[in-house]
């Protein structure tokens, strides 16, 4: 049997900026709402659906792409000074991309305090 993420709840204190902000990020964009939710298709299979309604805590969200769409991501957070990103948890917030398992990743704070990872290569 198949098993493929289809959509997953993303806790926000501001469903539409969190939704706004992600998109913006991977250059995707924020859909029409469903419901409670303000979603964002993050390819055929998978849709980020932001909620506030409560409880609201902090997730790890990691995403494996391709080398463009790495240098595309970092190009975006390079040219805003106001987004927190960097190397990882050995770096923090550095500004900096990490070489883990021979690729490149990026570590991203949003808005909510949620971190978003980007990696060319899946780590050990």
């Amino acid at each position: 049997m198949t098993l493929v993420l289809n959509h997953t709840i993303v806790r926000a204190t501001d469903k539409d900026v969190s939704a706004a902000f992600f998109a913006g990020l991977v250059g995707r964009e924020v859909g029409e709402p469903a419901g409670p939710f303000t979603p964002v298709r993050v390819n055929d299979d998978l849709t980020l659906d932001f909620d506030e309604r409560p409880p609201f805590s902090a997730g790890h969200f990691g995403f494996l792409v391709d080398d463009t769409t790495f240098d595309h991501l970092l190009a975006r957070l390079e040219s805003d000074v106001d987004v927190r990103f960097g190397s990882g948890p050995g770096g923090g917030w550095d500004r900096r991309i990490n070489r883990l398992a021979g690729g490149r990743g990026v570590y991203v704070a949003d808005p909510d305090g949620h971190s978003y990872e980007f990696f060319t290569t899946v780590p050990a």
